[in-house]
């Protein structure tokens, strides 16, 4: 074998091995730095509700707890009515309303739900809820309006009925729920979030139907009728089903959609938190147990 032919030979095999999988390869040393992991996202499901538990008549507060009723935490503390809480989707935010602007009612206010924190006045209004991406509040007034959430901005007048109330977004941003007397009973009503039209009636019954709420999907809607509370199908309020035969108000669903607090008022006059299985009102468990008045829960899921 001659020399050229010798070196091309040994040449090849080089490559192949720099090539082979057993073959040693040379690391960076940057790359053998070790790095943290990245950090884990915990999530935490916050309800929030209203309390008369500080003693005063008339003094109700914001608290919230973990959707096991433990760890409660008050986050108003201002003489006066403080009610009606909606917490932002993602649980940073809480929207209220309040007395304390001097006014009968009411003011309508945003706060931290970590502390109670970072408090902002809105407009005047009641039964403040937020739209899913957090940058609208919807409330009522003399009609439905909407609102920017940051300082109550680009004020938006929905409906004109002075008996619309209690409005509910849609998971998807588009419609808004609401109920009203607008055809003589009371009713639940969609509209669309925008400009208030493309109203569709949902129920229409002689009981008394209110206090709307989308399942997280946005499939059903959940609402008191009467002193009990129902599930029906958001299209068209096809597919009525009654989850509770107690004295029962104020449904709120768990970020899955798997569970609905509400307030029950029990025979002796009191009211309190529970929560039931959403699908058939299955697995029911008392949340709070404090002689005075718990109720009204937005649940949220917060990332932190």
């Amino acid at each position: 074998m001659s020399n050229k032919t010798l070196l091309l030979t040994i040449g090849a095999l080089a490559l192949a091995a720099c090539d082979s999988p057993t073959a040693p390869k040379t690391v960076r040393l940057e790359a053998m730095v070790l790095r943290p992991p990245p950090p884990i996202v915990r999530l935490a499901e916050w309800i929030v509700f209203t309390s008369a538990r500080a003693g005063a008549p008339g003094y109700n507060d914001i608290y919230r707890m973990n959707q096991d009723g433990s760890g409660v935490v008050r986050l108003t503390n201002s003489p006066g009515y403080d009610a009606e809480p909606s917490l932002s989707r993602d649980g940073s935010k809480v929207a209220f309303v309040s007395f304390r602007e001097g006014t009968y009612c009411c003011g309508i206010y945003v706060m931290n739900a970590s502390d109670g924190g970072g408090l902002v006045h809105l407009p005047p209004g009641r039964a403040p809820a937020w739209s899913p991406d957090g940058s609208k509040i919807a409330f009522t007034r003399d009609g439905i309006y909407v609102m920017n959430a940051t300082d109550g901005s680009g004020l938006v007048h929905l409906s004109t009925s002075g008996n619309d109330g209690a409005p509910a977004w849609s998971p998807d941003g588009s419609k808004i729920a609401f109920s009203s007397t607008r055809d003589g009973n009371h009713e639940i009503y969609v509209m669309n979030a925008t400009d208030g039209s493309g109203l569709v009636r949902l129920t229409n019954d002689a009981l008394w139907d209110d206090h709307p709420a989308w399942s997280p999907d946005g499939s059903k809607i959940a609402f008191s009728k009467y002193s009990a509370i129902y599930v029906m199908n958001a299209t068209d309020g096809s597919g009525l089903v009654r989850l509770t035969t107690g004295w029962d108000d104020d449904p709120a669903w768990s970020p899955d959609g798997s569970q609905i607090a509400f307030t029950r008022r029990t025979d002796d006059g009191n009211s309190d938190l529970y929560v039931m299985t959403a699908s058939d009102g299955s697995g029911i468990v008392r949340l709070t147990t404090d002689p005075a008045f718990d109720g009204e829960a937005s649940w949220a899921r917060r990332h932190f």
